[in-house]
């Protein structure tokens, strides 16, 4: 049985309170609120998921649930408050049920607009919140007298991607700054990338031969991008 850590434990909290926080009631116009409400609830679960992930202080197993979290959450990753600046990330959203598309140069999906939908999917957001909120409930209650953390296995992962990896950062409220990472040896930007995971660290490979932990870049600047396998 997976017992937490204290950070795991604190972090699975964090993100059990996103998961049932009560939707705000609005009066006589609550029913016309409650989508937007809804969605802003999806959102900031992503947030809270995506926040302890890059933070790097969960251990493997907490790290590989808290991503499989934020990347179900992708679609609601600007809505409804989209960052205002250009430079935001631009993740790529899975269409319906399915998962996410592979990610173009950039880090942009390469979807044909008439294909958007025009507002996140909601209802599909909340039906995974009973089962989630069940798992992090769990993760995030006192663990037993006399008993110590213990993880379950995590298999490390390994893949191929071609194109654009961005580190963003944000050193001012509404600020966004943008820089896309090339190889130290080569100048290469485009890949094609050979990206490793232990949950711990992200490893990336370049064509020329030089790999690299010293990227800068967060975990979900890399999961978030990338194709399934």
């Amino acid at each position: 049985m997976w017992r937490p850590d204290a950070a795991d434990a604190e972090a699975a909290a964090r993100v059990l309170a996103r998961l049932t926080a009560p939707l705000p009631r609005r009066g006589a116009a609550w029913a016309r609120a409650r989508t937007v409400d809804r969605d802003r609830r999806l959102q900031r679960i992503w947030r809270s998921a995506v926040h302890h992930l890059d933070a790097g202080a969960v251990s493997p197993p907490a790290a590989a649930l808290l991503a499989a979290v934020a990347r179900a959450y992708v679609p609601w990753y600007g809505t409804p408050n989209p960052p205002p600046a250009a430079a935001a990330p631009r993740y790529p959203v899975p269409s319906g049920s399915a998962a996410p598309e592979g990610a173009a140069a950039h880090g942009a999906a390469t979807r044909d607009a008439a294909d958007r939908p025009e507002a996140p999917p909601t209802d599909a957001g909340e039906a995974l919140l009973p089962g989630l909120t069940d798992v992090f409930t769990a993760l995030a209650a006192p663990a037993p007298p006399g008993t110590g953390a213990r993880h379950p296995a995590v298999v490390p992962w390994r893949t191929r991607y071609a194109g654009h990896l961005r580190h963003y950062g944000r050193p001012a409220r509404h600020v966004w700054t943008a820089d896309t990472f090339r190889c130290p040896g080569c100048s290469n930007a485009d890949g094609p990338w050979t990206v490793v995971c232990d949950w711990r660290r992200v490893t990336l490979g370049c064509p020329c031969g030089l790999t690299t932990d010293r990227h800068g870049l967060t975990f979900s600047e890399v999961f978030l991008v990338l194709p399934d396998a």
